[in-house]
């Protein structure tokens, strides 16, 4: 991969282009906050080739999250279900619109 390949990801939300230092600091958070989303299995960071975690925009997203209901007082076991339900809710509304959306006839006009 060259450079220019690499400066191209960088708008990709999946790109893993995050230290985990990088991250805590633009979370306001510690490391191990971070860690501690990994260990709970909220968020997996990809590895470097040195073996250090790297995240995406989705995943600070995702903790940035995580970190609202743990300041507003959820354990962060509870605010990491909080967020797969969230997200698992958000995938099943989607689905259910793309199959009412199939469903509905070629023509409506037609049908009336």
């Amino acid at each position: 991969m060259t450079a220019d390949d690499s400066f191209g990801r960088l708008d990709d939300d999946d790109y893993p282009a995050y230290t985990m230092g990088r991250a805590a600091d633009m979370l306001g958070t510690t490391q191990g906050f971070l860690r501690a989303l990994g260990e709970a299995r909220l968020i997996t960071p990809r590895r470097s080739e040195g073996g250090h975690r790297r995240y995406s925009r989705y995943q600070l997203r995702i903790a940035a999250r995580a970190r609202e209901l743990v300041d507003q007082g959820t354990p962060i076991e509870a605010a990491c279900r909080i967020i797969i339900l969230e997200d698992q809710l958000e995938e099943a509304q989607r689905s259910n619109a793309e199959h009412r959306r199939a469903a509905e006839p070629a023509n409506p006009t037609a049908a009336a």
